[in-house]
């Protein structure tokens, strides 16, 4: 079941002309939207479906340092700067409290893999800390009778996805930008091999660049301009409780179960390691570049084979932009959670934590995670079409880091100095890394 999301009203008119189009509205295509509204570009953004539909609302919430790939914390960094001024900027609620985030170690195998990621993070001055006994009850009561040690990040926080993305769309709206929903983009036009349009269902759109943020459906629109985007897609499931008392206000990971509080006073709940990978065409198109990420992951994806395998084998990969498109017929993706992996989750958080043992379950949904070969997004313009911009392949973690990864997409754009260094992010480091 899709969850709720506020909804954000199209705009009426399709502009003729604008510097940037941006394909997707998700976190990602929202705040790069705001962001260069801000800089004065004019800015229209086409979603296929409604606003944050997608993944953008159904993800954990969590908007966080800790953990992450080195190549992330610094836009990590920038992101949570941006949060906690986010409703301020948006006029909005967008849910972000700075909350903390606690990762717990069963054994001491887990806490050298928190320290060993600990040590590679001290010289981004990330506030996160190794705390064991009475210090981890203060943040998790009870929580010590049962793990050995926890790794806080007192910085880190959680949002509420199903408000981030339209708050967010309607500031960039308020800052000048268009919004289109229900306004699939068909493809690029091309003028002396570089943008110069896009063809929307509704009609052409003629612009300087656009920003491609379609999250799972990236490497299809990618596809159909000739441009090879490795990018699987992979299955998370999700359920969030009715309102309950009593249970931590800091989010929560273990290695099977991960929690936060929602703004109705319920909790978002899910099985940590352990989404689900259909097995698909794309799977052996793209085996020998996701290898290495597959073995070291191994046992925190769940293989299979079904009838993904064929839907996907009939869906056409290359049309005119006449033409009707995928994009179309699937205007919100809306996957069926694996029950099986949820109740998992349900069952050992139960048995850690008394106060979950009550919960009762209002609402349970799926998400496609659009995952690259080293779970490192791409942002930054591709260098065979000038003008061509992505902002995909978050692999999970898009959510915490999506107003920095608009703000860093919005500088590329508009040749204004990077938030971040965009180096780690490049397109080009597939190409590099095969030769």
């Amino acid at each position: 079941m899709s969850p709720p999301v506020e909804p954000v009203h199209s705009d009426p008119r399709l502009p003729e002309r604008s510097d940037v189009v941006i394909v997707g509205g998700g976190i990602v295509g929202a705040s790069a939207a705001m962001f260069l509204a801000e800089k004065g570009r004019s800015v229209v953004l086409c979603e296929k479906g409604r606003i944050g539909g997608e993944q953008s609302s159904r993800n954990w919430g969590w908007c966080r340092t800790m953990g992450r790939d080195a190549r992330e914390i610094p836009l990590a960094i920038e992101s949570l700067r941006l949060w906690r001024g986010m409703n301020e900027r948006t006029g909005r609620e967008t849910g972000f409290r700075q909350a903390g985030i606690v990762y717990l170690c069963e054994n001491e195998k887990e806490i050298a893999a928190q320290e060993a990621w600990l040590n590679e993070a001290r010289q981004y001055q990330v506030d996160a800390r190794l705390l064991r006994g009475a210090a981890i009850d203060a943040l998790v009561p009870g929580a010590s009778k049962m793990f050995v040690a926890a790794m806080h990040t007192p910085s880190d926080g959680r949002a509420e996805p199903s408000h981030a993305a339209p708050a967010i769309a309607e500031a960039a709206r308020a800052a000048g930008a268009t919004i289109l929903t229900e306004c699939a983009a068909r493809g690029i036009e091309t003028r002396a091999g570089r943008v110069c349009g896009v063809v929307t269902e509704k009609g052409r759109i003629g612009c300087d660049a656009v920003v491609l943020a379609g999250g799972a459906w990236s490497r299809l629109f990618c596809g159909n301009a000739g441009i090879e985007l490795p990018q699987l897609r992979v299955l998370a499931s999700v359920f969030r409780t009715a309102p309950l008392s009593g249970a931590p206000e800091v989010a929560v990971g273990g290695s099977v179960f991960a929690f936060r509080k929602r703004l109705d006073g319920g909790y978002t709940i899910a099985r940590r390691n352990a989404n689900v990978a259909d097995i698909t065409p794309d799977s052996f198109r793209l085996l020998l570049q996701y290898l290495p990420t597959l073995k070291q992951n191994y046992g925190e994806i769940r293989m299979q084979f079904g009838r993904r395998f064929f839907e996907e084998l009939r869906i056409r990969r290359h049309w005119s932009l006449d033409q009707a498109t995928p994009f179309e017929a699937v205007r919100v993706w809306d996957p069926a959670p694996k029950q099986a992996t949820l109740a998992e989750a349900r069952e050992v958080l139960a048995r850690n934590f008394p106060v979950f043992a009550q919960m009762q379950v209002a609402e349970s949904w799926g998400g496609m995670i659009d995952v690259t070969p080293d779970a490192v997004p791409v942002i930054g313009e591709v260098p065979s079409l000038p003008g061509f911009f992505l902002a995909t392949g978050f692999s999970g973690h898009g959510f915490g880091i999506g107003p920095g990864a608009g703000r860093l997409a919005a500088d590329l754009v508009a040749g204004d100095t990077p938030v971040v260094d965009p180096a780690p992010f490049r397109f080009s480091r597939f190409s590099e890394r095969r030769r």
